[in-house]
């Protein structure tokens, strides 16, 4: 049988509309516009802003964030169509075994579990830090730190790590939670959100005030702005190559920022619980990325107003602690309002590990039903009609890397898979489109394959510039995919007859 036998659309959509059997639609459009800022707005608004300011764009940062919010909205136009046409779970694993085969769809599905589950490990591991940060440091070092991590205090007592206990506990609430409902998960990501998103208004609000017109200009890094060095004498941010001053400087920040917006995806996940799909799913894809795309450009503009650029080169300043040091330093009499933005920070990682979990859940789900992985990730509870065996595995997975595995061992592994996603969902759209034109299709991308192609060259090209070992351990994990499904998937896969292509349009039209 043929590695890239298709899925056939007909029989994908069948089960969708299965609503007895299977997920429940119960999301609508503002629920599903919640749950993209939910996985958008986490720890990037607060860390890459200052860090593309202080390293590459200056000021210029907000225009660092239309750039790289017009490199996502390539992909999310695509995502848009298919989640419009094809409102299953999975994603762009679905998509994949639609257009491009079951061989390919496995590799993204696969490629997805460095998206949303070590995703969602890493992103835990950070809400125990900064939760640690809030109690004051409170919290023993043995009990929020893995056990290959340790530290010699100022009396020289060794401190040893053994398990990273805020992160399993969140991990844990959560999982409970999802497994309650789809309905109830997404009315608790709406409080979350409402709150982050409250917090990041009233900086944008109160700090409006405090901003200082020279702290603008120049707008742009000039070219032979000097190189900063530390106390040592390295040099921590130079500003001769091409990509950190000038225009330059721009796009070197929309590099960084881009990895500010990676969330948005996970709306697709959700288009089998969506109400009304076909209209539905667009608004929520692009209209998170719009509403985030205004905050961040809001948020940048506010924040190198009230704080000059170059303060941010320091290390210190430019990673989390540059919107309290720029609160403490320059907004007299708001000091609350720091210690407002670290809650702001856990709750905007608290909504973006519930919805990792959801998209892994719900990828599971699908692969599950097409006899790619056990039958258990795709068995629905009985009365809350959600995956929650999926949940649990998924629970004890992240749960163990999260209590025991350093945070930077994930690097950029999430970003990889998520870039992954979106090339090969770029691609799907033009095939589809050349191989099947007569589809209904609720929502279009525009000049495609123009649009396409660009989200496949923007997103490769951010996948090229990841470091080495990222690419190396990312390439592994995927040869470990390949052999898994050799081994395992293809002879259990459900499609046992190779003239299983994609349908006609008359056949879409039925459903």
């Amino acid at each position: 049988m043929s590695l890239f036998r298709k899925k056939s659309l007909t029989a994908m959509l069948a089960n969708a509309e299965d609503s007895t059997n299977g997920l429940q639609r119960t999301l609508g459009a503002g629920n599903l516009i919640a749950l993209g800022i939910g996985a958008i707005i986490g720890a990037g608004l607060f860390v890459r802003t200052a860090a593309a300011a202080g390293q590459s764009a200056g000021p210029a940062v907000t225009i660092s964030f239309i750039i790289a919010a017009i490199g996502c909205a390539f992909a999310g136009l695509c995502y848009a169509e298919f989640a419009a046409m094809i409102p299953i779970a999975g994603s762009a694993y679905a998509y994949s075994y639609v257009t491009l085969g079951e061989l390919v769809a496995w590799i993204i599905g696969w490629a997805l579990i460095m998206e949303y589950a070590l995703g969602a490990a890493t992103v835990s591991i950070a809400w125990s830090e900064y939760l640690n940060k809030l109690f004051g440091g409170s919290i023993p070092y043995e009990w929020c730190h893995s056990p290959f991590e340790s530290f010699t205090d100022s009396a020289g007592v060794l401190h040893q790590g053994m398990i990273n206990a805020p992160a399993l506990l969140i991990l844990g609430l959560i999982t409970l939670l999802l497994i309650k409902g789809t309905q109830e998960s997404a009315i608790v990501n709406a409080v979350i959100v409402f709150i982050k998103v409250g917090i990041v208004l009233l900086f944008i609000g109160i700090g409006w005030q405090f901003i200082k017109p020279e702290n603008h200009t120049p707008y742009l890094i000039p070219e032979g702005t000097a190189a900063v060095v530390d106390s040592a004498g390295k040099v921590i941010a130079d500003y001769s190559p091409f990509n950190k001053h000038g225009w330059g400087g721009v796009l070197g920040g929309a590099a960084v920022v881009f990895f500010a917006f990676i969330g948005f995806d996970a709306v697709s996940t959700a288009a089998q619980e969506a109400k009304n799909p076909k209209r539905d799913m667009p608004i929520g894809i692009l209209g998170s990325l719009v509403v985030c795309t205004i905050l961040y450009i809001l948020f940048g503009h506010v924040l190198t107003g009230v704080a000059n650029w170059k303060e941010f080169v320091d290390p210190e300043k430019g990673r989390e602690a540059s919107v309290a040091y720029a609160i403490s330093a320059y907004m007299t009499g708001y000091g609350w309002l720091a210690q407002a933005v670290t809650i702001a920070i856990l709750a905007g990682f608290s909504s973006v590990i519930l919805v990792m979990l959801m998209g892994q859940s719900r990828i599971f789900y699908s692969m599950s039903n097409d006899g790619l992985i056990p039958k258990a990730f795709g068995e629905l509870h009985p009365k809350f009609r959600t995956p929650y065996k999926a949940n649990i595995i998924l629970f004890v997975f992240v749960g163990l890397f999260a209590a025991f595995v350093p945070g930077h061992v994930a690097g950029d592994l999430t970003s990889f898979g998520t870039l992954f996603a979106f090339v090969l969902v770029s691609i799907g759209v033009w095939v589809l489109r050349v191989k099947s034109p007569e589809l209904e299709r609720p929502f279009k991308t525009p000049m495609v394959p123009l649009v396409s192609s660009l989200g496949v060259i923007v997103c490769t090209s951010m996948i090229f510039v990841l470091d080495a070992t990222t690419l190396k351990v990312a390439f592994g994990w995927m040869a470990l995919g390949l052999i898994v499904y050799f081994v395992y998937s293809k002879k259990r896969s459900k499609l046992q007859n190779p003239s299983d292509i994609i349908p006609k349009a008359s056949d879409f039209e039925k459903h």
